[in-house]
């Protein structure tokens, strides 16, 4: 009974074997055409999200961690003052290191490979370093943000990026122009040779599927004209957002 049972097993794995070779098969004997269609959508921003460090150095810890705190808090209140909603401001953890200064002189000054080595390593202090994250919207006051920022005590301005809340719908937009710009392209190669296509067989998304590509495909390099504004250097420009696909349709 039990070899019965164990036959039957093997024989319905085989079965589902072969049914899906077959289905292979069959697939792999369908004329396809595939291309990619590309399309970008320019967005002008609404937003601006700044990447902040502060570091302090003193050979006092609590000396430095205190100027580090203070130029933090001068930040935060900054944020307040220009009604930025605590939600879209962030501190990082607070990291320390030990710095060193090292002097270097020739090894050897007569020889022609001329190396060096250390010779005197003094210790300048702690280094405390802490990150602030602010996003702002009122684009309007985003020069004279900037700059009351930079008086704020910041060391490090790590990044500044243009950005648009209404990302989503943007990328569903570029989504659609790039699928109509794929069928466009199929339908033109297929023109050349005397056919035509018929139904989309398969529809990959560019940038999700394949391993360490971006999934935003999302672009946040400034362009536009100068601001009508001549007490202003800030022209905000426009950020793309883009989408590519990867379309196979049957070819008739």
């Amino acid at each position: 009974m039990m070899n019965h049972s164990r036959l039957l097993k093997a024989s319905v794995l085989l079965l589902l074997l072969l049914c899906a070779s077959a289905a292979r098969a069959q697939q792999a004997q369908l004329p396809l055409i595939t291309v990619t269609g590309q399309a970008e959508v320019r967005v002008t921003p609404d937003e601006v999200v700044f990447d902040l460090e502060v570091t302090k150095l003193d050979k006092d810890l609590t000396v430095a961690q205190q100027q580090t705190d203070e130029s933090v808090r001068q930040i935060l209140a900054l944020a307040r003052r220009y009604n930025v909603p605590a939600q879209d401001v962030q501190t990082d953890y607070i990291s320390v290191n030990m710095s060193y200064s090292t002097d270097l002189v020739d090894e050897d000054e007569d020889s022609s490979a001329v190396k060096a080595k250390k010779v005197k390593r003094e210790f300048l202090g702690y280094t405390v370093s802490k990150t602030v994250n602010v996003r702002f919207t009122d684009l309007k006051r985003y020069e004279q943000f900037f700059s009351d920022v930079l008086k704020a005590g910041v060391s490090k301005v790590e990044s500044v990026e243009f950005r648009t809340s209404q990302i989503r719908k943007y990328k569903d937009q570029a989504r659609a122009l790039a699928i109509k710009a794929a069928r466009e392209k199929a339908v033109a190669l297929a023109a050349e040779i005397g056919q035509t296509v018929g139904k989309a067989y398969s529809i990959q998304e560019e940038g999700y599927s394949r391993p360490g590509a971006s999934a935003n495909n999302y672009t946040t390099v400034m362009s536009g004209s100068f601001s009508g504004d001549e007490a202003s250097a800030f022209a905000p420009g426009t950020i793309s957002v883009t989408a590519q696909v990867m379309v196979s349709f049957i070819l008739n």
